[in-house]
């Protein structure tokens, strides 16, 4: 038996810690040593590569296969139906454990009237439930229904319209939750590899892999991936409402059933299959061909074009790399909604050299920058705002001496541990008080130098939104220049936050103040 501690790694929701205990679990019972690592943001894990490059695209696994390039973790642990079908470089599947209830569950008010109603309102965030319910009862309505297990029951109960939503059966048992309101969806395909728990590990740990291979379930391995290989034939990069489901019955068939749907339900081709077990290597194979020969091709083409509305709005102008991280439900449009102006400084700005200097932005370097060479700036403690900021002013000004998060937190430290009485603070016309009001507070003087102007820019958004993403107070009052609050305010830390819960009735705030964590907290509320 190996000495070697297995770190599982998973997301920290209740459904991601529920799957990665039943993995220890079983392999603590055959005598392995392991240890739960739960990993929240991609916020401090840095690569050498670029992501596109290790081929890292999955909303929901993305931080675990950081994590494991990193050498942070062993193993993590997916519901194999939210992974991509194509693994990252040196990454590769190590075990599916044996399956858990596949079908989708519908959860109702009261009882099940409605079903025989002309009219009634179902909830589900899912394309593919929304097409086969509606392809069963048109004349339904369907609204969108977002968030997590427990939040998604919770909304279901609060809104009195809403006769039913649609649960995966396997997530409502995990978390012993399942209401006694509630029927399996038999009718109903489900997700590809729905109900199925996914591990991976390094493909170059011999060690790890053979140990998975004692806990992987073989019938639910063989069914899952040709569920996966048709999911990837029809799919080809666009999100269509796609169903398949495979079995393997007493008599070692393999039984294969898929469907693809209309965004509206109103088309939809089907498919069945049953081959003898051992013969079934290019079932998936055949079963897409079959889907694609009768109008796939020409329904998936209509999928991807689609009639897409902008459902989320930037107010900072996103990279194309930062663009490509969203859900794939994610309609995004950005633009900056402030613009920033350096001011001219005069040298005697920094004719003397400066014991402290505050810099909270990258605006203040570069405006620091514009104005002067990186020899004439001689600060003896430069303090700094944000992980990005001290990077910056290390690689172009000089050694930070102390940096934080967050204002408070940087204004509450200079407070305790600053030498000296006297701080130079490199803001914007429209800086927000937390820095120096604590700092007047503790008798430290705080000499303010106006190094940029910050403008307001924001555009006029058509349509309802989901949510807004928030970069600073400033792209808070911009935005509302011209636009009402709606939707949820997704914020970059909690100055930004403070600002927006005066106009939003629902404010998120990123664990790490990175744009790419805004990204996260938007994605995380698009998951179904």
């Amino acid at each position: 038996m190996s000495n070697k501690i297995i770190r599982i790694g998973t997301r920290d929701s209740q459904l991601a810690m529920w799957q990665a205990k039943t993995v220890q679990s079983q392999l603590e019972h055959l005598g392995h040593k392991t240890v739960l690592v739960p990993v929240k943001s991609t916020g401090d894990l840095v690569l050498d590569k670029p992501l596109y490059e290790l081929g890292i695209t999955g909303i929901f696994t993305k931080t675990l296969d950081i994590a494991m390039l990193n050498g942070s973790i062993d193993i993590a642990v997916h519901s194999l139906k939210d992974v991509p079908t194509v693994l990252p470089k040196g990454i590769v599947q190590a075990a599916v454990l044996k399956r858990g209830n596949i079908n989708d569950t519908l959860v109702f008010k009261t009882n099940e009237e409605f079903l025989s109603a002309r009219n009634a309102v179902i909830a589900t965030g899912s394309l593919r439930r929304r097409a086969q319910w509606l392809n069963r009862y048109p004349t339904h309505t369907i609204v969108g229904l977002r968030g997590n297990v427990n939040s998604r029951l919770e909304k279901l109960e609060n809104n009195e319209d809403w006769n039913a939503a649609i649960f995966a059966g396997a997530g409502l048992g995990r978390l012993n939750i399942t209401p006694e309101n509630s029927i399996n969806l038999h009718w109903m395909i489900p997700a590809p590899a729905q109900g199925a728990i996914m591990i991976t590990a390094l493909e170059s740990d011999d060690e790890t892999r053979a140990i998975l291979t004692e806990i992987n379930d073989e019938v639910t391995q063989i069914c899952t991936s040709i569920e996966r290989e048709f999911l990837n034939r029809l799919e080809g990069g666009c999100t269509a409402p796609i169903g398949a489901i495979c079995y393997i019955n007493k008599e070692e068939e393999v039984n294969f059933k898929g469907v693809l749907l209309s965004k509206d339900g109103t088309k939809k081709i089907e498919v069945t299959k049953v081959v003898p077990l051992g013969k079934h290597e290019n079932i998936a194979e055949f079963c897409a061909d079959y889907v694609i020969g009768k109008g796939g091709k020409v329904l998936i083409d209509e999928l991807s074009q689609g009639d897409k509305i902008t459902n989320i709005y930037s107010t900072k102008k996103l990279t194309n790399d930062q663009m490509a991280k969203f859900h794939e439900d994610v309609v995004a449009e950005s633009s900056d909604a402030v613009k920033i102006n350096p001011n001219r400084l005069t040298k005697n700005v920094v004719r003397n050299e400066i014991e402290n200097v505050i810099i909270t932005s990258k605006n203040a370097v570069d405006s620091l920058l514009t104005n002067f060479s990186p020899v004439e700036l001689q600060f003896k403690n430069i303090y700094c705002v944000g992980r990005k900021t001290k990077r910056l002013v290390e690689k172009r000004i000089g050694k930070v001496k102390h940096y934080e998060n967050y204002a408070k937190d940087l204004a509450e430290h200079m407070a305790e541990f600053m030498d000296g009485t006297e701080v130079t603070y490199f803001c914007s016309n429209l800086r927000l008080d937390t820095i120096p009001d604590i700092l007047t507070d503790n008798n430290i003087k705080v000499n303010e130098v106006e190094a940029y102007e910050t403008k307001f820019d924001a555009e006029k958004v058509d349509g309802d939104l989901d949510g807004v993403m928030f970069y600073s107070p400033s792209t808070v009052q911009s935005f509302l220049k011209l636009n009402k609050a709606k939707g949820i305010a997704f914020c970059i830390g909690e100055t930004t936050a403070t600002e927006a819960k005066t106009y939003f009735k629902e404010v998120r705030v990123a664990k790490v103040p990175l744009v790419e964590s805004v990204v996260d907290l938007v994605n995380d509320h698009f998951s179904a």
